[in-house]
């Protein structure tokens, strides 16, 4: 069993289902309303543990009743919550997700997860570095971020950052990333560009992963995955499934990866059997209702 620490966020998500957005001043009803668990952290560590990992998590919740329960349901899917710090005099993470006809629009208000601290990180500097694989985003302040790699990387413990939400700061952070999972707007966004070509894919992720000496491995949504194995571009791609809801697909996407490389896993079975388990998630509304078992996965690669 490998031993996956996520250090990230933890979020209670409000979903309220809307015919169209309200204009200044209005007031429109929500037909349905639902309270989900999220933040990317939180997402990353629960679908790792499904899959068999033992999994702690560091981050931050508010001294309130939703973090009460964000804690109590990492508990309930046996992570380790001995690193998650309570903020007094600061709310839990939350957001407010507008689902539309069409589409979402999300509000975030990032409340304890923005105040951790280095100091915090420091806390947990043994627990960082007994593990297997390091797994952040950039939900939690950049500093707090590259702390956490910092600890990883004296003690040699692979580590994975997924540049999700992007920031200028992110670049800071990848001399000490062994992998890095972005998708085509934050790959783009982190060579400053606005976008890439197809015909210049392969080259910029050539370049990408020989300056910075790392792994890369880029998510295309519905095209699946692109890494570079022995100089060339390889492409695994998604599979095909009728999707309710997307919204947990990335998270669940680097969950599973974080745990197979826990286990020495090939990187190619890693990416196949993430791909997997984002496959599976997609298919339930709610980024962690869908999160696949590792029987889940197994039953669905075999057949």
């Amino acid at each position: 069993m490998g031993k996956v620490v996520v250090v990230g966020s933890l979020n209670m998500d409000i979903v309220m289902k809307i015919k169209e957005m309200p204009s200044t001043g209005e007031t429109v009803l929500a037909k349905e309303t639902n309270y989900l668990y999220g933040g990317k952290g939180a997402n990353q560590a629960v679908a790792a543990a499904r899959m068999g990992a033992e999994v702690k998590m560091v981050g931050a919740v508010g001294n309130d009743a939703f973090g009460t329960k964000l804690v109590a349901q990492l508990e309930k899917e046996a992570i380790d919550t001995s690193g998650i710090i309570e903020k007094q005099d600061v709310p839990s993470g939350m957001a407010a997700v507008f689902k539309l006809p069409a589409d979402n629009a999300i509000v975030v208000a990032d409340g304890a997860n923005g105040k951790i601290t280095v100091e915090d990180i420091k806390k947990y500097k043994e627990l960082i570095q007994e593990a297997d694989c390091l797994l952040v985003q950039l939900e939690t302040p950049i500093a707090a971020v590259k702390k956490a790699l910092q600890l990883a990387k004296e003690a040699d413990v692979y580590t994975i950052l997924n540049p999700a939400p992007f920031s200028e700061e992110a670049e800071e952070l990848l001399a000490y990333a062994d992998l890095i999972t972005p998708n085509e707007t934050e790959f783009a966004q982190l060579l400053g560009c606005s976008e890439i070509e197809d015909s210049e894919l392969e080259q910029k992720m050539i370049k990408w992963t020989e300056q910075y000496d790392s792994q890369l491995v880029l998510t295309l949504g519905k095209e699946g995955v692109a890494y570079i194995e022995k100089g060339k571009l390889v492409k695994i791609p998604s599979r095909q499934v009728k999707a309710e809801d997307t919204t947990g697909a990335g998270d669940t996407f680097n969950g599973i990866l974080a745990q197979m490389l826990s286990e020495k896993a090939a990187l190619r079975e890693a990416i196949q059997i993430a791909n997997i388990g984002a496959s599976i998630a997609v298919q339930k509304v709610g980024a962690q209702t869908g999160m696949p078992t590792a029987q889940e996965v197994l039953e669905v690669k075999n057949k």
